[in-house]
């Protein structure tokens, strides 16, 4: 049994992925999806790891997924868990050194126009559970976005890009071009808007599962 480490994304929580775990749990598999500090000013990369890496204690078969924004915690995770996967789901994939605010201007990010919050991340996604998850939306007051993301290189672990087909915010175009300059893969695919495992669950999991 594979334990799933869910990395939320910027302004998220552990709930993003609640009908993603027991998902896992059918095929024969645990996951945890811990709320980072993101709300405490002196929380940065370091107290995110930190706070996955208590939640998953001496567990030693494990595979971490980094959601958008939890891309910048999820290599790092990996690499002090010695996990056998690492998984970018519509995940921002950092490079050495570079601040999570310096990203955007980095890669060439150009976010959409004319869009509701809810158009941008929930599109799909059914419009009770769409207003759910902005209800439950946290300010991120956190001091990583100007700190430099501290590996030398990307962590030796077998790695996947998983981009989803109907995103407007990491749009699929975008998401494969960062995975060739950064990690030199093609991105693999799923059907879905950026809050994916909020609409298709079933679908991520039989990929994360297949992975492995």
């Amino acid at each position: 049994m594979t334990t799933f480490a869910l990395i939320h994304g910027g302004g998220g929580s552990g709930w993003d992925f609640h009908r993603l775990v027991p998902e896992l749990a059918a095929r024969g598999h645990d996951a945890i999806a811990p709320d980072l500090p993101i709300t405490d000013s002196s929380a940065g990369l370091a107290s995110f790891t930190e706070t996955v890496l208590a939640e998953l204690g001496d567990r030693t078969d494990v595979a971490v997924v980094g959601h958008s924004y939890g891309g910048f915690t999820a290599p790092l995770v990996a690499e002090k868990a010695r996990a056998r996967l690492l998984v970018y789901l519509a995940g921002m994939i950092p490079a050495p050194g570079e601040p999570p605010g310096q990203w955007w201007g980095n890669t060439g990010f150009s976010g959409p126009e004319g869009l509701s919050d809810i158009e941008t991340y929930f599109n799909g996604v059914p419009l009770e559970l769409a207003e759910e998850g902005m209800a439950r939306g946290r300010d991120q007051v956190s001091k990583e976005w100007d700190e430099p993301w501290p590996l030398p290189a990307h962590p030796d672990v077998p790695t996947r890009v998983l981009l989803c087909r109907d995103d407007r915010f990491f749009v699929p175009d975008f998401q494969r071009k960062v995975a060739r300059e950064r990690l030199g893969i093609e991105a693999d695919e799923v059907d879905g808007p950026h809050c994916a495992p909020l609409s298709h669950p079933a679908q991520i999991a039989d990929r994360l599962v297949g992975y492995l």
